[in-house]
């Protein structure tokens, strides 16, 4: 049986400079059955209901500015797959979870950064759910528990956001082993938990981890944890690591 993923994506850039988290993703790759297709809720794909992207053919879509146009150039042109579009919303609602297809939705930066590094030919199906981000932790662990049987069905399931995610507190000239100790804290939480399977205390995360709101202002980049654990099995850290500073880059495995 496949695992479901969470990974921090961190910078967009990844897809250009992948520093420590790009071998580590080709690795996490390497080592797992190859999948038939991927599940994936994003960060950026916040909605106020659910859904799930129906596209055959979903395009690339570069939702960010400022960059180096080499990064708008990146094209990740992995087809869709409607069927299994389709089986996700049956299974969701099936779930007593209203769910409906969104056939234009393109593939945003949450999704192809990682999967152009752990799967650069592009050659395996991508559907993505999206993140009804005021909907908290609950729903996100409740939709993951929705999915999980897809990944007795060589279908990979993979959370996709940011262990700790303060923009605001990025510091540019930080150099590669430097980490800031409230995001180190926060993180170390956050695994400790994970690893004691204290659901009742990660749904419960901003008043009860250390340096909550400073490490997430706003939740849409821890979110998929939710997804990622509610699908999986036993916990274990793929990867750990810090970049500019404070934006976390851990990559965790769930069974």
């Amino acid at each position: 049986m496949l695992p479901s993923l969470f990974i921090s994506h961190g910078s967009p850039m990844l897809a250009l400079q992948p520093g420590a988290s790009g071998p580590a993703l080709q690795r996490l790759a390497a080592g797992m059955p190859r999948p038939r297709a991927i599940a994936l809720v994003s960060a950026h794909w916040e909605s106020q209901e659910l859904l799930v992207s129906g596209s055959a053919a979903p395009q690339t879509w570069h939702d960010f500015g400022g960059f180096p146009r080499e990064l708008f150039a990146v094209q990740y042109p992995a087809p869709g797959d409607p069927q299994l579009a389709g089986e996700i919303v049956e299974l969701l609602q099936a779930d007593g979870l209203d769910a409906r297809i969104d056939e234009r939705r393109p593939f945003d930066h949450g999704a192809w950064v990682p999967l152009s590094l752990m799967y650069p030919a592009a050659d395996i199906p991508v559907v993505q759910v999206s993140l009804p981000s005021r909907m908290g932790p609950a729903l996100q662990s409740r939709v993951g528990q929705a999915l999980a049987s897809l990944r007795e069905r060589d279908v990979l399931l993979i959370g996709s956001g940011s262990i700790t995610h303060n923009l605001g507190e990025l510091d540019w000239r930080a150099e590669p082993e430097s980490i800031e100790p409230w995001a180190r804290d926060f993180r170390d939480w956050v695994v400790d938990k994970l690893a004691a399977d204290d659901e009742a205390a990660l749904h419960d995360y901003r008043r009860q981890a250390p340096h909550a709101v400073r490490s997430h202002p706003t939740d849409e980049h821890l979110l998929p944890l939710y997804f990622a654990r509610g699908a999986g099995g036993d916990f274990s850290v793929a990867h750990q690591g810090f970049t500019l500073g404070a934006l976390g880059m851990d990559i965790y495995r769930f069974g």
